[in-house]
This record gives structure tokens, C-alpha cells and sequence, in this order.
């Protein structure tokens, strides 16, 4: 553990399992390091254990299986330097296992179905993302992996798709309404048809007026541009890429919009790409591509998924060193 930090940072990172928050949050460790950040799944907060919830029939996804007082006492201690004994649900054996000592560090990040569900949990957070995977997109992914991985039939695949849908659209899916960013994972427009969609339209919605957020745009802030690369100086095999920069509501809130439709062929000519983007929050020329380059194996890299997770982990760094008027830099050295 590192040294007792001076102001715990809390991120929150929400969406549906099987949306991206485990690779996100291994991009995060490139940005924070291990040491400097402490991840807290949600799922240690179910009340119900997986045999009381086959028993009622009440999902993960309902608020009931999860104790949500526990969860606000306990991220508002860490908020304020406290230490916890956190609970722990077992994947495993699906039952609660005894709790561990949680420290306050630098930056804590609670990630799972329900970070911005309960308003006094999300009035904790300084900064939040929801990673919305659209339901056409998911459905592909879960099938091929079901059907391929799992041995599973694809009346199995649709039967579970379909009865977790009702929890997900009353409880999980509403929480995007409040999330600082949301980066949603769509088809593609440039085919039309691509049913395993392994094209993919990939928008970044950064919504206006959080507190020190700059927003991420495209050649000229504040304007609405369509922008194919590529050319000479960006190799696209087909369908292409797009990219759209511009202005939307969402929820009623205006956000800008920064969209990649499409996807690389080569990592090293996204350095091409950042030279058009502003606002990025790095720290030096071609981060944002050396940080690409650093995982090509990530799922995403190749897309718009890879290249807007890493713009907003930036902009967690540029909030965190804003809130605490300490650099990464300073914080690794007093680290090691």
C-alpha cells in the first residue's frame, strides 16, 4: 500500500457484465499504478447469496439483493481515510465469504451493476463513466462466446439474454442518465450487414458542465464535423473509418460528441489520429498511442472502444491531479 493519501479520489465505473469495466480498469493501472489505486466490485454488497436468490427469484441486478446502507457507510469512511472491513462475495462459491481490511488510497474506484444506483452513493463520487454496450452488439457477443466457449444452444443464449432484460432496463440501464461520460458500443454504419458485429460505431458522450472536465473534441471545439482519415497517412481496409465530432442532448443534458466508426489496421498510425484531437489531458506527444500500443491483445484496441476508454482514463488523471494538486509523476515517486 502506498502512503496514506491526503484526499482519496473516488471514481465510479458502472455498466452491465460483459460490457468492457475489466479491461477499462486494466487500462486505469497504466494510468495510476497498482499501488496508487484500489478497485472495489460491487458485487461484495449482495445481501442475497446466489442459493437466497435462486430461492426468491430475485436477480443481482434487483437493488433488493444488495445492501446499499453498507455500501454508502463504507465508501463515505474510505472517502474520508477510514479503513473497512469489506465484505466479499465469492464467483465461486456464490456465498459471502468473511470481510478484509480495505485502506484508504489515492484513488478508489468502485465498479460494477450498481456504482451510480443509490444518489448518496453517487453524490460520493468525483468522477464516473458508464460503459453502455447496446443490446444488438451484446446479444452477438454472448452468443458466439455462449454457443462456442459454453457448449450452449442459441435458445439457451436468447432465454437468458431475455429474462435478464427487465432488471437491466428498471435498474441498471437508468443509471447512465448520471454518469459524467458515457462511451456506447453500437454497429457500425459504414456496412449494412454485419451480424456478429465485429465492426463497431463507438461514441464517447461527455456531458456538459462537470466540474473540471475538459472535453475531448476534434480539429475545431464546438463545431459539428464528419472526418474520414483515411489515405496516405492512415491505412484502412474496408469498410474504413469515421470519425463525427459535434454537439447532442442526452437525457435532456448537452454533451459533445466524439464518434469513431470503424477500425485500425495499424496501432502505430494512431499517432496520426491524436495529432487531430485536443484536450486529451496527456502529458506528452503520443501518449494517448503509446498507451494504445501498450495492449494490443485489450479487447478494443483496434476500434474506437480501446482509443475512447483511454480518453477518459486521461481525464480521470487530469481530475485527480487537479483535486489533489498532485502530478502522477510526484505521487510515483512518493510511492516508490
Amino acid at each position: 500500500m502506498s502512503s496514506k493519501p491526503e484526499r482519496v479520489v473516488l471514481i465510479g465505473v458502472a455498466g452491465d457484465s460483459g460490457c468492457g469495466k475489466s479491461t477499462f480498469l486494466r487500462r486505469l493501472n497504466d494510468l495510476f499504478g497498482k499501488e496508487f489505486m484500489t478497485v472495489i466490485c460491487l458485487d461484495d454488497y449482495h445481501s442475497l447469496d446466489r442459493k437466497q436468490r435462486k430461492q426468491t427469484g430475485i436477480t443481482a441486478l434487483d437493488p433488493r439483493a444488495n445492501n446499499f446502507d453498507l455500501m454508502y457507510e463504507q465508501i463515505a469512511a474510505l472517502k474520508s481515510g477510514e479503513s473497512i472491513m469489506k465484505p466479499i462475495y465469492n464467483h465461486e462459491t456464490g456465498e459471502l465469504d468473511p470481510p478484509e481490511l480495505i485502506e484508504p488510497n489515492h484513488v478508489v474506484v468502485i465498479e460494477g451493476l450498481h456504482p451510480l444506483y443509490d444518489e448518496r452513493v453517487r453524490g460520493l463520487l468525483d468522477f464516473s463513466v458508464y460503459l453502455d454496450l447496446s443490446e444488438p452488439v451484446k446479444a452477438a457477443w454472448k452468443v458466439k462466446r455462449d454457443m462456442a466457449e459454453r457448449g450452449h444452444t442459441l435458445e439457451d443464449v436468447m432465454q437468458a439474454i431475455n429474462a435478464r432484460k427487465p432488471d437491466f432496463t428498471a435498474y441498471i440501464d437508468p443509471q447512465k442518465e448520471h454518469a459524467d461520460a458515457v462511451i456506447q458500443i453500437l454497429p457500425t454504419n459504414l456496412v449494412k450487414e454485419d451480424p456478429e458485429h465485429k465492426v463497431l460505431r463507438v461514441r464517447l458522450l461527455q456531458r456538459e458542465g462537470v466540474d473540471n472536465f475538459e472535453h475531448a473534441y476534434l480539429f475545431d471545439e464546438g463545431s459539428t464535423i464528419s472526418w474520414t482519415p483515411c489515405g496516405k497517412k492512415l491505412t484502412c481496409s474496408y469498410p474504413g473509418m469515421r470519425f463525427f465530432y459535434g454537439p447532442d442532448a442526452y437525457y435532456k443534458h448537452p454533451v459533445s460528441v466524439l464518434e469513431v466508426d470503424g477500425q485500425f489496421d495499424r496501432l502505430d498510425e494512431v499517432i496520426y489520429i491524436e495529432n487531430h484531437l485536443s484536450n486529451l489531458s496527456t502529458k506528452h506527444y503520443g501518449e494517448l498511442t503509446e498507451l494504445l500500443r501498450k495492449h494490443p491483445d485489450y479487447p478494443g484496441s483496434n476500434n474506437g472502444t480501446g482509443l475512447l476508454q483511454v480518453i477518459v482514463g486521461l481525464k480521470m488523471r487530469a481530475k485527480y491531479e487537479l483535486l489533489t494538486q498532485t502530478s502522477t509523476e510526484e505521487l510515483a515517486a512518493v510511492v516508490s
